[in-house]
């Protein structure tokens, strides 16, 4: 299987989530994407975290009944900081046969250099770049010249969505609708636990 991963904290995931996974699921030729909610990043704390069991559950709420998507715990169950070279040994041990592409936007590509092991994440998974106004291709790929497997990196076209996890906290704490930017099924299940109030 042609696997994408998208990894993230999903606090809360949205239409821009959902958007790049589909485009890059189209573009690239994947048969489907796994949403990878992250136990805790290994870069930064999540503000406002509801508890990773909530996030996955908003996650697998905002795939629900689209095929193409589905949840992985593989970073939720490692109570600890996640790097994204362990996990994709974890998946490659799990299932050897699929292809992994690693999904990612421009500004997450842009900084791979100062990622743990981002010669080895290229060997284990192609990266899949999501091409966005601010950061152009010619700029990642002379960021990434010097790491071997960078000349394998694919791009594909991501239409503008200026909409943002911590934009969705701001605006359920201030009492403002969320509807339109985040799927149904996610709205409801925040207005129900009081999440982000």
């Amino acid at each position: 299987m042609k696997l994408g991963l998208l990894g993230g904290t999903f606090n809360p995931p949205h239409l821009g989530h959902l958007v790049c996974a589909q485009e890059a699921c189209a573009q690239l030729g994947l048969d489907r994407v796994a949403f990878i909610p992250v136990f805790q990043p290994p870069h930064k704390e999540v503000e406002h975290d509801p508890g990773v069991g909530h996030r996955v559950t908003l996650s697998e709420r905002a795939v629900a009944g689209d095929e193409r998507f589905f949840v992985s715990r593989v970073e939720a169950d490692v109570p600890s900081r996640s790097y994204t070279v362990d996990t994709l040994r974890r998946l490659h041990e799990s299932s050897p046969a699929d292809e992994l592409t690693f999904i990612m936007g421009g500004d997450m590509a842009h900084s791979l250099p100062t990622w743990h092991e981002p010669e080895n994440v290229m060997s284990l998974a192609t990266l899949g770049v999501a091409e966005r106004e601010g950061i152009r291709r010619a700029d990642i790929m002379e960021r990434l010249a010097g790491l071997a497997g960078a000349d394998q990196i694919r791009f594909f076209e991501m239409p503008r969505l200026d909409i943002s996890s911590s934009a969705i906290r701001r605006r359920v704490a201030d009492r403002r609708p969320i509807r339109y930017l985040v799927p149904d099924a996610v709205a409801d299940y925040i207005a129900t636990e009081g999440l982000y109030r």
